[in-house]
């Protein structure tokens, strides 16, 4: 099995712009004007038009405000501080400043499309520190 990441957007262009300044992913393939591969993380995230009103998943309609979902990206960094400084220069929005944790150090933002992300550098145990607390 693999996996693949697909991210609704309403602009492919400023989603493919934001992507490869904020992350260093650079384009693979376009499918027409509406649908880009970006590769450089061990996934490849394809960028796909959706507009903002269009019927998705459950019904619910798309919107690119900042918006809850329980599932986002983790993207694993050496050093979140100058990932966050790239990302908040490419267009993100800093919604928890990078703070240590057992684990590593973390900061949550969202890209210009309303999709959250963390930014997240582990420390030597990694979250296996988190066993250690509990014991």
């Amino acid at each position: 099995m693999s996996i693949l990441l697909n991210i609704d957007v309403p602009d492919v262009a400023a989603a493919t712009t934001f992507y490869t300044a904020a992350f260093g992913l650079t384009v693979g393939r376009r499918f027409g004007s509406d649908f880009v591969e970006l590769l450089g993380w061990p996934a490849p995230v394809y960028l796909l038009t959706k507009a903002a009103g269009t019927i998705g998943a459950g019904g619910d309609r798309r919107r690119y405000e900042r918006h809850w979902s329980p599932l986002h990206i983790d993207v694993v960094v050496d050093d979140v501080d100058a990932a966050v400084a790239r990302a908040l220069a490419a267009g993100a929005v800093l919604e928890v400043p990078a703070c240590d944790a057992p684990y590593g150090r973390i900061a949550m933002l969202a890209d210009p499309f309303g999709h959250g992300f963390c930014l997240l550098a582990f420390s030597a145990k990694g979250y296996d520190a988190l066993l250690d607390a509990e014991a």
